[in-house]
């Protein structure tokens, strides 16, 4: 299920067309998404600028073109017993301001063509690094070769090269296996709607689970 999936079943939901979202969920990608109605779509890009928190598996020791488990083989190598200092001196390369290359299989655009219709045809081609920022991490879990993490981080921050980076960073490569969105500015898992209730529920009880710009004004300290 794509973002855009989820899109289309909210304006089926509710009888509108007027229905944005504020940041894609790669296909691979759980959690939370925030979708924009009616008025609400007006501060669709301020939504999409706040943080983001993440929670994810990376898998040690296998590389792939799209830098996670969607992606094709690309390299495989053996993965030693990393002490735990060693992962956290790995992880924390990657923490404050640094530039992150944005992968081949993304939707930034390259002369109004997305990247990922590219690396389909075979192609790689120049991409710019982007300022990112990252708030907090943390080591949540190790079943080698697989490490489990949560990081806190900026607009437009790949995970998965987050993962793909660490990998490199540890010498052995590695792959995003699962990812999860638990925050995006003020908004929470804890109060979502599910897509199975958006598919089920009347759409009076989905109506009342709105939050309207004044409410959302107020969370956001506005």
């Amino acid at each position: 299920m794509t973002s855009h999936d989820v899109v289309a079943i909210v304006r089926r939901c509710l009888g509108t067309k007027k229905v944005g979202h504020c940041g894609t969920l790669d296909p691979l990608a759980t959690g939370l998404l925030i979708v924009v109605v009616g008025r609400g779509t007006k501060i669709q890009d301020l939504l999409m600028s706040e943080d983001k928190e993440y929670v994810g598996t990376m898998q040690l020791g296998v590389t792939t073109d799209s830098q996670d488990a969607d992606g094709k083989v690309v390299e495989t190598k053996p993965v030693p017993e990393f002490p735990p200092e060693a992962l956290e001196t790995a992880f924390s390369k990657f923490h404050g301001d640094f530039y992150q290359m944005p992968p081949m299989v993304s939707a930034i655009k390259k002369e109004g063509v997305p990247l990922y219709k590219l690396a389909r045809q075979g192609k790689t081609v120049e991409r710019e690094p982007r300022f990112v920022h990252v708030y907090a991490h943390e080591i949540t879990g190790v079943r080698s070769p697989e490490v489990d993490f949560r990081v806190v981080c900026s607009k437009g921050f790949y995970v998965r090269t987050y993962a793909f980076d660490i990998g490199n960073e540890l010498g052995c490569g590695a792959h995003l296996k699962a990812l999860r969105r638990t925050k995006s500015g003020k908004f929470t898992l804890a109060h979502s709607v599910t897509v199975e209730e958006l598919k089920t529920q009347p759409r009076e009880e989905i109506l009342q689970k709105l939050l309207t710009l004044p409410m959302v004004s107020r969370m956001r300290g506005a």
